[in-house]
This record gives C-alpha cells, sequence and structure tokens, in this order.
C-alpha cells in the first residue's frame, strides 16, 4: 500500500510538472513574500495562517502528601496506618511551542500536614505525638511533553480524547512551619522565596482528557524535591532533603479562535490521512479501470474534466491549466501569464482590463474552496476575489456572499462553519475596497450542495467534496 501510495502521488504530479517553472513566477510576482524552492511556493507562517490554538490556562486543586522527612503526612506501622491531609492549588499560563512540547509557568499554594507517629512505647500513651503544618508558595517553570503524540502510532485512527502528559522544571519555594505539641503550637521556620536556599525541583505526569475544543480536564501527580531540611518543622543533624507528593484535579481553557490546540493535533496522521484519500481514489494505479477518455494522463474515475483538448495541460484533477485564471486555459490563452477577456484570446485590451467598465461579457464571479473545517482564505484564491473585487465595484446591483460546506458534520456544525465561511470573504472584500451595502454574507451549511449525491461524504470522492466547501457569489 505505501508503495502504491507513492506512485501514486508521484502521478498526479507528473501532469502538471511541466508547467510547474511557469506557475512559479507568475506566483512569485504576484506575491511578493512568496519564495520558491524551485518545485512549490512555501508561503511565509504568519499570525493570519496560524491553524491551532497555543496558550492555554490551567487551575486546580489537590491534596500534598510529605513523604521523606523526620515528620510525614504517611506512616504505616504494625498497628496500621495513618494520613493526616493538607490542600493545595495551583495556576498556569501554558504555551505549546509544537505538538509535542511545550511550557508552562506555574504558582502553586497550599499547606501540608504532617505528625510524628512514633510514640514513646507501643501503646502510645507516655508521650503524645508532634504535630506540624507547613504554608508554602512556589513559582515554577515546567516543562510539558506530551507523551501521547510521541508514542502514538499513525495508523492509529481512534478518537484522540486522552493524552499522557510529563512535567518537569525548576522554580523557587517560600515557606512557613509551624509545630503543635503538648506545649502548644508555635513558629518554628520561615524561608523566603528567591533566596539562596529556597530553589527546589518538581517533576511528574498527568492523564488529560478532552472535554471539548475548549476545556480539558486533567489528573496530575507531582514529586516536589525542597533540597530543605526544615520543610517539616523539624530541624535534626541530617542532609536529608524534606520532599512531598501533591495529587491534584484541574482543568485546562484553551486560549484562541481556532478549533483545536495544538496539543491536540498530530501532523503526521494528517500527512497519512490524506496520503489515504489519495490512495483510495483507485487501489490500482497500473491500470485506469474507467478508462482515460481524453488522455489527458489522468484516468476518468478522478477526471473533474473529462473532455480536456488534446495539447492541454492539466492538474491533478484533470482540470485544463488556466495560470492568470482569466477563464481562457492555457492552451488557447495568447497572454498566459496577464488575464484578458476571452474574446481577446485572454489578452488584455483597451477596454476592463485597462480601467474600462466591467461588464458580464467580459468578467464572470467565480467561487473559492476551503480546506477541510477551514474558514481560512488560501492564497491560491485570492487572485479570484480580486477579479471579484473589480466586477462588484464597477456594477451597480448588491451581491449574497453563499458559504457552503460538505456533509461530514451535524446541520448545526455546518451551518455555522459556512456562515463563517460567508464572513470571512465578505470582511476580506470590504477590506478591498468594496462597500459592504452591497454584500450580504449568506450561509446555507450542507443544504446548498454543488455534488449532491455527496451525501454522505463517504459516497464521493474528495474532489467533490472539497468543492462542496465554497463560497459563491449571486446577485441579489
Amino acid at each position: 500500500m505505501k508503495v502504491t501510495t507513492a506512485v501514486l502521488a508521484l502521478s498526479l504530479a507528473l501532469p502538471f510538472a511541466a508547467s510547474a517553472q511557469d506557475s512559479i513566477a507568475v506566483m512569485s510576482n504576484e506575491y511578493p513574500n512568496t519564495y520558491s524552492s524551485g518545485s512549490a511556493n512555501v508561503y511565509p507562517f504568519t499570525q493570519d495562517s496560524k491553524r491551532f490554538n497555543d496558550w492555554a490556562i490551567s487551575a486546580g486543586v489537590g491534596v500534598p502528601l510529605v513523604q521523606t522527612a523526620e515528620l510525614n503526612s504517611i506512616k504505616f506501622t504494625e498497628n496500621g496506618g495513618k494520613t493526616v491531609f493538607g490542600y493545595s492549588a495551583y495556576l498556569s499560563i501554558d504555551k505549546a511551542i509544537t505538538h509535542a512540547f511545550g511550557l508552562k509557568l506555574q504558582y502553586d499554594r497550599g499547606e501540608t500536614r504532617q505528625g510524628w507517629f512514633n510514640t514513646k512505647n507501643a501503646d502510645a500513651t507516655a508521650a503524645a505525638p508532634i504535630g506540624g503544618r507547613t504554608q508554602y508558595d512556589a513559582l515554577s517553570l515546567l516543562g510539558d511533553i506530551n507523551l501521547s503524540n510521541l508514542l502514538r502510532r499513525v495508523d492509529n485512527k481512534s478518537p484522540y480524547r486522552w493524552a499522557l502528559h510529563a512535567y518537569a522544571g525548576i522554580g523557587t519555594l517560600g515557606f512557613r512551619n509551624y509545630i503543635e505539641d503538648e506545649n502548644g503550637q508555635r513558629l518554628t521556620g520561615e524561608v523566603d522565596p528567591l533566596t539562596l536556599g529556597s530553589f527546589m525541583f518538581q517533576g511528574g505526569t498527568g492523564l488529560k482528557y478532552r472535554l471539548n475544543n475548549r476545556l480539558d480536564a486533567e489528573a496530575r501527580l507531582m514529586y516536589i524535591y525542597t533540597g530543605d531540611d526544615e520543610f517539616d518543622g523539624i530541624v535534626q543533624p541530617s542532609d536529608k532533603s524534606d520532599n512531598f507528593f501533591n495529587a491534584t484535579l484541574g482543568l485546562t481553557y484553551n486560549i484562541g479562535k481556532h478549533q483545536s490546540h495544538l496539543f491536540w493535533h498530530d501532523p503526521l496522521q494528517e500527512i497519512y490521512y490524506k496520503l489515504d484519500v489519495l490512495a483510495e481514489k483507485n487501489q490500482d494505479i497500473e491500470v485506469c479501470k474507467a478508462g482515460d477518455n481524453d488522455n489527458d494522463g489522468v484516468c476518468d474515475d478522478w477526471d473533474r474534466q473529462l473532455d480536456t483538448p488534446a495539447g492541454a495541460r492539466v492538474d491533478g484533477a484533470g482540470v485544463a491549466l488556466d495560470t492568470d485564471l482569466d477563464g481562457v486555459i492555457d492552451l488557447y490563452d495568447k497572454c498566459v501569464t496577464v488575464p484578458g477577456p476571452v474574446e481577446n484570446d485572454g489578452c488584455p485590451t483597451s477596454g476592463p482590463m485597462n480601467g474600462g467598465v466591467v461588464t458580464d461579457d467580459t468578467r464572470t464571479l467565480e467561487g473559492i474552496e476551503f480546506d477541510l473545517n477551514s474558514d481560512r482564505i488560501l492564497p491560491s484564491n485570492t487572485p479570484i476575489l480580486n477579479n471579484a473585487i473589480n466586477y462588484i465595484n464597477s456594477t451597480p446591483g448588491a451581491y449574497r456572499v453563499v458559504g457552503g460546506t460538505d456533509t461530514r458534520a451535524s446541520d448545526a456544525y455546518n451551518q455555522n462553519l459556512s456562515q463563517r465561511r460567508a464572513n470571512t470573504v465578505k470582511n476580506y472584500l470590504v477590506q478591498k475596497g468594496v462597500s459592504s451595502g452591497k454584500l450580504e454574507a449568506v450561509g446555507r451549511g450542507e443544504k446548498d450542495l454543488k455534488y449532491a449525491e455527496c451525501d454522505p461524504a463517504t459516497k464521493c470522492p474528495e474532489w467533490k467534496n472539497r468543492a462542496n466547501r465554497r463560497v459563491y457569489f449571486e446577485a441579489k
């Protein structure tokens, strides 16, 4: 299957490879910030091109338990065990740097409680146990490793709702401790933060569950190494550090306008999904089961233009290339890189292309397509929208900007997504100089399919579903 997929991807690229150099020259001139690698255009990463949220706020509460100290929270003896519980809370600002690594700036506050459970004799009648409590504040910088994204198999297509994280980092720890015995309670020690000896280390793991696109729940267990022998309130002549566990339950709120957070995305799965879509178009690339009637090198099974003129260069979907998007394919276009009307063989005239009045005979409004679950305008669609700007500004009528989707999600979700797509295109046109009064953004969800037979989406090849994910224009 991997060999077949690779051959298929290569075959889809070959039909338009000959036109790549011409296209690159045009694209580089049209988009001055576009950089060419010689075979493809690479667009700069900007704030608008981001697809995922990468900031979050986390908060939680829990129970700290002192484990290695003279006074412990947990003590097991021959007669049984005893535990004294404290309380803790944390608040952090989280930044995902990649899908597998991030940073946390975390503030912890709490109180540990501990006791000296060993008494002077077995029946515990000769002396009362000593009790202690420590109030602490900590500020830490933690590294966050998404182990699930590192260990998850790329062919695992199950819903991604659980994630195992590992945390480790350093910080500063300030505390005040108290001892209570038969003489009453007294303050025995105090350490200010950001002083020599107040630095500590903490590390642990957390299990996250994705409640929805905005909220995650997490159970976390951390181990705090204080590096201080006085944390429990007892000073003994030893070099032992008083350390404790902190078990917490918390929530994470993902900040941003995008649908998903970067930590819930695995780029390898996305790549393999796209390759699977290509592979499903034809299980056997060596044979075109439905033939290639127009001899354009693209099998009729996924050819979107079955009557391509002989000699025309085509893209991977079998559609004749139109480099300048003027409606005249390159085979018949005498000005391949400059838009022009059909009646002038694709070359500019003294009419509309040079500032004259644009009419229905020389220019038509075209629609644009969108990526799956996205309302982002692709850079390749800006020439089409710029043509629409010229047309709308030169005509007196008003227009509807109509958004649509495929049928993959629910009706309500698709309705919202289609409205967002229509709003995005309308806002783009308004920013480029079109009067907002001439435009009305309308979302029609999956009720206005270009290919009505694609319900459900699994009945159609991917190019038909993509054609349904569109925005187009209609006169009011």
